[in-house]
């Protein structure tokens, strides 16, 4: 038997594709034609009673940041960005806690994160990527392999800031800007969140056009509960 092709959904040039279109096809290297066994026991998965939900409310949440979904024929037309998902979601979800681990070259924009959802009525927790001051050359890092040659330079430890959230029992994590390899770290260790998401950089320009710029925004014009956030960016 002829060992299946590796996924290459990102050359998929099919019009109707299977994933898409009911009837649709797939090309020799389509997981949804391939990988039958897995997306079976996906769907088990989907049957746990707390990641049901989940994924129940976050499927409600992707549609209702479109507009004119009944409008036809229907054009993908994206309104909200992340950090209001974020507080909508949250809500949905019934969190209360959140945690946020940022890059330490976002402090800025981390405050501005924390404003918004302290003023959305959320209980936040922030971590530092720096935070304990880990020297560098406690993971072998050489001097010359520093940001600054010749001078102390803690690590980023996305292990720390996973530890710290887990302990502080954190509904939902946030991950403003974190390294490429530092995200991945941070997921593995973070256990107590119920389900963390990242937050990409590309996304963040609400908080420069809105927060920065008007800083009423995070005062009171995000406040009340049945009047959520409508900035656009």
């Amino acid at each position: 038997m002829k060992d299946k092709k590796s996924p290459e959904c990102a050359k998929c040039s099919i019009k109707d594709r299977i994933c898409l279109v009911e009837d649709g096809k797939g090309p020799e290297s389509c997981p949804t034609e391939n990988y039958r066994e897995i997306i079976k026991e996906a769907a088990e998965e989907y049957e746990r009673p707390e990641i049901h939900e989940f994924a129940r409310m976050a499927s409600i949440q992707e549609s209702e940041c479109y507009s004119n979904r009944h409008i036809r024929p229907y054009v993908f037309h994206p309104v909200k960005p992340r950090v209001q998902e974020i507080c909508e979601f949250a809500e949905k979800m019934g969190y209360h806690k959140l945690g946020i681990a940022f890059c330490a070259g976002l402090y800025q924009e981390a405050r501005a994160l924390t404003n918004i959802l302290e003023a959305q009525g959320f209980g936040v927790v922030s971590v530092v990527c720096k935070a304990g001051a880990t020297p560098k050359e406690t993971i072998g890092i050489k001097d010359e392999e520093k940001i600054r040659i010749g001078q102390f330079e803690s690590m980023c430890s996305p292990i720390v800031q996973a530890t710290i959230l887990n302990r502080e029992k954190t509904d939902f994590n946030i991950l403003v800007g974190l390294c490429v390899g530092h995200d991945s770290i941070f997921f593995k260790y973070s256990t107590h969140c119920k389900g963390p998401r990242p937050w990409p950089q590309s996304r963040r320009s609400p908080l420069y056009l809105r927060h920065l710029l008007c800083p009423d925004v995070a005062q009171g014009v995000l406040t009340g509960k049945n009047e959520r956030m409508t900035i656009n960016g």
